[in-house]
């Protein structure tokens, strides 16, 4: 073990902190035991640069899919390209509404205290997957929206615009190695929305682009061949439409197509969300048995915190360091 793991081990033994710990040790016997895990994204942890710890967790083998929002797809891309462009702004929660209006007169989009700059961020991508999108209408090939994010960086059709290591690009390291991924909802996306604004306007076909249900069919097939005998672990950092998609694909497969799988079989969130009316993401996990989406026998965790904090010391946990 290194110093952060060693860390854990001697100081995180009650509470959320030892949730902490207990659901990083059954990561590691998870993966030891040679089974599978999905890691879910929501919120803006890509803008928050998750990548620098879950890219290496992917090159590692630690992780074996994700499910992610169309922002979370998109919003690691625009920080490999446009890193140094960012504006951090400590004081957001001070800022007057006259403050905020001249950060949109700037072309900053606030994520918290974190600014996105749209032209060295969101019209960089625009015009260059745009050409994808073109080339896929001559070929009349519909695709994915992962896909052709994996096309960007695998043709290395940006590499000249990166500005940080892609070694801290999770997206990077999963179009690297092909890694299996599924964003439901990716329409609602800036990428999503430029995507629909250039069909209604005639620019390119609507059929260059697979939906959700083409993502959840994919999701079944990978499960399918994934899951063995003993199911895939989840890892869901918050909530949210990432996590609600793939975890549907249990029942999906038992209860609607009449196939026997084994259940998801190890479970944890990092969720600041509470039990109360009828939240799904602050719901406890042994609410997901009485849907067959976990059994009575999967190790389960919630740990009430901070993504921010949690996702990378667990990460660090199982990477031994």
């Amino acid at each position: 073990m290194g110093p952060i793991s060693t860390f854990i081990e001697h100081n995180y033994r009650h509470f959320n902190a030892a949730t902490l710990r207990d659901a990083a040790r059954a990561y590691v016997a998870h993966i030891d035991r040679g089974e599978k895990m999905m890691v879910t994204l929501a919120g803006a942890m890509s803008s928050g640069e998750l990548g620098l710890s879950l890219a290496r967790m992917i090159r590692e083998h630690k992780v074996h899919a994700i499910t992610c929002t169309g922002a979370n797809l998109e919003e690691d891309i625009y920080n490999l390209v446009a890193h140094d462009h960012y504006e951090r702004i400590p004081n957001y929660r001070n800022l007057s509404d006259a403050e905020e209006q001249a950060l949109l007169e700037r072309h900053l989009n606030r994520v918290t205290d974190t600014c996105i700059p749209e032209a060295e961020a969101m019209r960089r991508i625009e015009h260059a997957i745009m050409k994808l999108w073109k080339a896929a209408e001559g070929r009349n090939e519909g695709r994915l929206p992962h896909e052709y994010f994996y096309e960007l960086i695998n043709e290395g059709l940006l590499e000249k615009s990166y500005q940080i290591d892609s070694a801290d690009s999770w997206l990077a390291a999963a179009a690297e190695q092909g890694l299996p991924l599924f964003v439901p909802g990716w329409e609602d996306s800036t990428t999503g929305n430029i995507f629909a604004a250039q069909a209604m306007e005639g620019n390119v076909a609507r059929s260059v682009m697979k939906s959700g249900i083409d993502y959840m069919m994919s999701l079944a097939e990978w499960y399918r061949g994934a899951c063995g005998d003993t199911g895939i672990g989840f890892f869901q950092i918050g909530g949210g439409i990432a996590g609600d998609f793939p975890i549907c694909v249990v029942p999906m497969l038992e209860q609607d197509l009449q196939e026997p799988v084994p259940k998801w079989s190890y479970f944890c969130q990092i969720s600041d969300s509470t039990t109360s009316y009828g939240s799904y993401s602050g719901a406890v996990p042994n609410e997901k048995i009485t849907w067959g989406k976990l059994s009575v026998d999967t190790p389960r965790f919630i740990i009430e915190s901070d993504a921010t904090i949690v996702a990378p010391l667990v990460f660090a946990y199982v990477l031994g360091q």
